[in-house]
């Protein structure tokens, strides 16, 4: 599994050669969930039916259960995820803030006791601010 590495700011990074990539670890994981939960259904023109579905199962009242269900089977369909361990979702103002961690096929050389936070740059919280979306 091999992923272009994103800069701070999201972005693919270029000019330091095979260090701009991730290969076979955890951090490909994490990048690789990441990167597919910022893709909205509908959005990849090769496969419209690919994507987190937050216009049809996140967004809009009363409706954590079903987002929670759908962030989390986005979470666990990616490759080279063995488990989600645990998983938090908090809906402030317009912003949904997902934690979850999750075992991947790469911790540590053994595939079912290493686990990795998925969130913000260090700790892979995932935030969705929803004044964003149309």
């Amino acid at each position: 599994m091999i992923y272009r590495k994103l800069s701070a700011a999201g972005d693919y990074t270029f000019g330091q050669s095979g260090n701009d990539f991730l290969r076979d670890s955890s951090a490909t994981v994490a990048q690789a969930v990441l990167t597919r939960l910022r893709l909205l259904q509908g959005e990849w023109f090769l496969n419209t039916d690919e994507g987190t579905p937050y216009n049809a199962r996140v967004l809009g009242k009363n409706r954590k259960a079903t987002a929670d269900q759908a962030i989390r089977q986005r979470i666990a369909a990616t490759p080279n995820v063995v488990s989600v361990d645990s998983y938090a979702s908090q809906l402030q103002n317009r912003s949904l803030r997902v934690q979850a961690l999750i075992t991947t096929s790469f911790s540590a050389g053994q595939q079912k006791t290493s686990s990795i936070p998925l969130g913000d740059r260090l700790d892979y919280t995932f935030v969705l601010d929803t004044s964003l979306l149309i």
